[in-house]
């Protein structure tokens, strides 16, 4: 995927802005945002099986959301080394630090050698939440950063986490998206389909990305849900959900951390093959 600012074409351009306008829709906002941790009940466990989601805000106090910040920027301008970093670019044609922070994408495996964000993917009060809802302890299987520079990030489009590599757990993964700046429907909000967890594995294909088809989304259903620094967004990992591109110039920096259960194993290759390719059908997107 390229990004959407200076070096993109119009052809690009032109795409990207048809995504927006329709594979999204901007009028149906999350009304049920829980204000903190300490308000979260057992019928909001409850619901979050239902829904497939929660959506709670105020959970990093504004040092920890700081803290999270500046580990990513540390990250992206070579002060920490060992994550890994997706470049929409060739490195060696970036002139100065703009130009790099405009040109990643995504940041991967740091927990192990950052030690802000790794406090962040074992927040205490997060893991007794996800205790809760499991019913039984969590264990950290991934931690990633999708990051939407301004006037240049790219749509990640609709998909269920359990369709990665990853994610391809016995038991449900559950995602912990956790908003570092305003996360705002004019810079690329997270979009979820309430409720879509519950149809199970969806065929997924490389088109844009490996994602779900376009046909097959339901976006008359789409629900988007702008978050404020610190806030979080908890979702199964079957749960439909993307994000459209940011065509504002504002920053939207986010970290997301995937747990399972602690009992939970990883699914075989022909069980996820079944699961989530197309390999009963055949069909093409």
């Amino acid at each position: 995927m390229r990004p959407l600012h200076n070096y993109a074409t119009k052809e690009e351009i032109k795409m990207a802005e048809q995504i927006q306008k329709t594979m999204y829709r901007y009028d149906q906002l999350e009304q049920n945002y829980i204000y903190s941790l300490e308000d979260v009940m057992d019928k909001d466990i409850k619901r979050f099986w239902q829904q497939g989601y929660l959506a709670i805000e105020n959970v990093l106090s504004p040092d920890e959301t700081n803290s999270g910040l500046d580990a990513i920027m540390d990250i992206i301008h070579g002060r920490v080394i060992g994550p890994h970093l997706q470049f929409v670019r060739p490195k060696e044609k970036l002139r100065n630090d703009n130009e790099r922070e405009l040109a990643i994408r995504k940041l991967d495996r740091f927990v192990e050698y950052e030690p802000r964000l790794h406090a962040l993917a074992h927040h205490s009060r997060i893991l007794n939440l996800l205790k809760k809802i499991y019913g039984e302890e969590p264990k950290l299987v991934q931690d990633q950063a999708i990051l939407k520079p301004p006037s240049g990030g790219v749509e990640k489009p609709w998909h269920q986490d359990m369709a990665y590599g990853p994610l391809t757990y016995e038991k449900p993964v559950i995602g912990v998206w956790v908003a570092l700046d305003q996360a705002g429907l004019d810079n690329g909000c997270m979009h979820i389909i309430p409720r879509s967890h519950m149809d199970g594995p969806t065929p997924h294909y490389a088109v844009r990305d490996w994602q779900i088809c376009d046909t097959n989304v339901p976006v008359e259903k789409d629900v988007a849900v702008p978050l404020n620094p610190g806030g979080i967004l908890v979702f199964h990992g079957m749960l439909y959900h993307g994000t459209p591109p940011n065509f504002s110039p504002k920053r939207r920096r986010s970290v997301q951390y995937h747990y399972a259960a602690s009992s939970s194993e990883k699914m075989s290759p022909k069980e996820y093959k079944r699961w989530f390719t197309n390999e009963m059908t055949n069909a093409e997107c």
